[in-house]
């Protein structure tokens, strides 16, 4: 008798043995053992309504259907205040009543210090049960002294079976549960240790359940693998209303929370944080934050102007070329995708004459930002010309705008709101695609628009200031 499968975790496709590629979704070495839970007992029961001639059977059960137009939302779409704008950004206005949210990390990142101090602040209006399976309760009283929660409607529970979780939420019935972490509960009915692929499905399910059966937001924490992708099935991420990832350089105190999933706002949104010995302290001018201790008159260096989410963010980029010191140059890019620094700089040789096949070449996006949006494309590219000129650019100069492979420079999304946060700023001048100036037709400029086609009449207005 087969006592256990082999499991994808991206797509939680199931074989008898294991592969190195999984046949489903090709994801490469994918594949974790997992033991077969015990089978429930199928009822007696059979249904007696559909004929058996049409080869249906059932349990003889039915479900009531409900009218779309007698579905009362005001009831659901209640959102609870965190206390926090910067969670409240990304999660769409606040925490929605009865959706199961999914924060991801890596340890030490700062997921149990945010969920225990927006503690403090649901705690003045709201019952909060905080669930903890790799903490005593002593642990969690010293973070709590050093983050001055104090709200007496906070709950601790130091458990790991789901069950007995699941019970205590329908004896208590808080307003918000929240459970750190979901790789460290298991359910006693299926034969696998915590954390493994079947355990953290099955309790994410159970989970999942109790809060639309009690209309209870479930706040789950979860650890991230080596690749940065949250722990578990894929499948898990499919079952929850909304994943956040935190995120943050070990060098860096600065931390983005960001959100891929959101059945309740817009995707791609960031909060940002400062991490301090007191807590996490949200920073609403993320702009002003990336761009502290930018030198003038100096090559090299150029202001992007990207958007995240809906938020129009400035960024510097620096560039550094020197001559390789051996046959092999140098390419090291910190915070742009290595794929479009090579595209960014063929396109450079080719359509700009700049030579740099014997040149190393380093970008950096300060701060520990990612640059991971097209509209970096330019600023990258002028970064670039400064440094192998040694032409300073205009601190007071921004760009964005994605290059094509001609070289031309192609419109992006959110012209408007990129020109406002860089006049926002005190810019005085930026560098935009063909364009970008209808956006902002009718509006009071203070910033100089420079519309340009191509890089080379992008380098043209750098060497005339």
């Amino acid at each position: 008798m087969q006592k256990s499968l082999y499991i994808c975790t991206e797509c939680a496709y199931e074989t008898p043995k294991w592969y190195g590629k999984c046949p489903s979704c090709g994801a490469w070495n994918s594949f974790e053992e997992s033991e077969i839970a015990p089978k429930a007992a199928k009822s007696s029961k059979s249904g007696s309504i559909i004929t058996k001639g049409a080869g249906f059977s059932g349990s003889g059960k039915s479900a009531e259907t409900f009218s779309l137009a007698h579905v009362d939302i005001n009831t659901v779409d209640v959102r609870y205040d965190t206390g926090t704008t910067e969670l409240n950004r990304v999660l769409g206005g606040g925490l929605v009543k009865g959706s199961i949210v999914l924060l991801g990390g890596e340890p030490g990142i700062g997921k149990s210090t945010l969920l225990l101090q927006i503690c403090e602040n649901f705690g003045t209006k709201h019952s909060v049960l905080y669930i903890s399976g790799e903490e005593s309760l002593r642990q969690i009283k010293l973070r709590a002294n050093r983050l001055r929660v104090t709200t007496p409607n906070l709950q601790l529970l130091c458990a790991n079976d789901a069950e007995t979780i699941i019970d205590t939420i329908a004896e208590k019935r808080p307003d918000i549960v929240i459970i750190d972490s979901i790789q460290t509960m298991r359910l006693e009915t299926v034969n696998s240790s915590a954390g493994s692929i079947t355990q953290v499905r099955e309790c994410t399910n159970l989970f999942m359940q109790a809060a639309k059966t009690f209309e209870i937001p479930v706040i789950l924490v979860g650890h991230v693998n080596k690749d940065g992708g949250i722990a578990g099935p894929k499948v898990m991420e499919h079952i929850v209303d909304t994943v956040l990832l935190f995120e943050g350089e070990k060098h860096y105190s600065y931390r983005l929370l960001r959100t891929v999933k959101n059945r309740f706002g817009s995707t791609n949104e960031i909060g940002v944080f400062d991490m301090t010995q007191g807590g996490l302290k949200e920073i609403p001018n993320p702009s002003q934050m990336l761009l502290e201790g930018r030198q003038s008159g100096v090559s090299g260096s150029c202001v992007a102007c990207i958007t995240e989410g809906s938020r129009p963010v400035l960024a510097e980029v620096q560039a550094l070329v020197n001559k390789a010191a051996s046959a092999y140059p140098q390419r090291v890019s910190t915070g742009l995708p290595w794929g479009r620094t090579a595209i960014l700089l063929a396109v450079l040789e080719k359509r700009a004459k700049m030579y740099m096949s014997r040149l190393d070449v380093f970008i950096n996006i300060v701060g520990g930002f990612r640059l991971d949006e097209p509209a970096g494309d330019l600023p990258v590219a002028i970064a670039l010309y400064s440094a192998v000129f040694d032409a300073p650019v205009d601190e007071y100069t921004a760009s964005f705008g994605e290059v094509g492979l001609g070289g031309e420079i192609r419109a992006v999304p959110n012209m408007a709101g990129r020109i406002s946060e860089a006049q926002r700023m005190g810019f005085k001048k930026i560098l935009v695609p063909v364009g970008a100036l209808k956006s902002v037709s009718g509006e009071k400029l203070t910033i100089e628009v420079a519309e340009v086609r191509n890089v080379s009449q992008a380098f043209e207005l750098i060497q005339k200031n």
